[in-house]
């Protein structure tokens, strides 16, 4: 990678930490599509290594207003969909792969933009849960099926009820990428360089948490994250 690459993919990570430091999600959203257009390989591996830090972090600060019940139901979910995600990885040949993982990012994006308003049960809990596993292990981007659950929850208690679940869910999709062959000592070294971005994001969140518009960050996440999808996807089909 240049250094030009990195110091974009480091602002990029940064950003999108920022984000999901506020918001409750947003860094796979965001800084997946741009990142595998700056360089493949820092997709799925690296990201959700960092992202394991970010979640981390965000869990111990929010630590009083996780809600341990609604894991119960989604945790296990996450590892049904994990288990799906490496039966996916290991059927799509590595020359598609791209292109797969360009559909689901523009996936991601429609449920965020469109996906209904769902009761928070136990049933949508196991069924989001599900279908985060094989959209962030295979994406990175796991936050929109879980993100519709708690869109109407306060802040604080969305940000450390998906940050608890975000960090048990990524060992469990790492785990998953490792079985999978997708994951090792590249993605470790690649993730490594992206640090500096999690950390600066994290710290700037604990000022952007209280004073970002959801509606306006919102719609600029989704929008760049659009554009970026149709790009890995168009870049999918003409490496075909």
């Amino acid at each position: 990678m240049t250094l030009l690459g990195w110091l974009a993919a480091v602002s990029i990570i940064a950003t999108g930490a920022a984000i999901q430091g506020s918001v409750g999600f947003g860094l796979g959203v965001f800084g997946a599509p741009i990142l595998l257009l700056i360089d493949p390989r820092l997709v799925p591996g690296p990201i959700l290594l960092d992202a394991l830090l970010l979640t981390v972090l965000v869990a111990v600060r929010e630590w009083k207003w996780v809600r341990l019940a609604d894991l119960g139901w989604s945790v296990p979910g996450r590892l049904l969909g994990t288990a799906i995600a490496v039966w996916v990885l290991r059927a799509v040949p590595a020359s598609r792969f791209q292109l797969a993982m360009g559909l689901f990012m523009l996936l991601a994006v429609a449920l965020t933009a469109f996906g209904p308003r769902l009761p928070l049960n136990r049933r949508t809990l196991f069924g989001a849960g599900t279908l985060a596993g094989v959209m962030g292990t295979i994406t990175s981007i796991g936050g929109p099926p879980m993100a519709l659950l708690y869109q109407n929850e306060e802040g604080p208690r969305l940000r450390g009820t998906l940050a608890a679940f975000f960090t048990i869910g990524v060992i469990f999709s790492m785990g998953g990428l490792t079985v999978a062959g997708r994951f090792g000592w590249t993605e470790v070294k690649l993730a490594t360089l992206l640090l500096p971005g999690i950390v600066a994001g994290f710290v700037l969140s604990a000022w952007t948490a209280t004073r970002l518009d959801k509606r306006h960050t919102r719609t600029i996440v989704l929008v760049t994250s659009a554009v970026a999808g149709v790009l890995v996807v168009a870049k999918g089909l003409l490496a075909r």
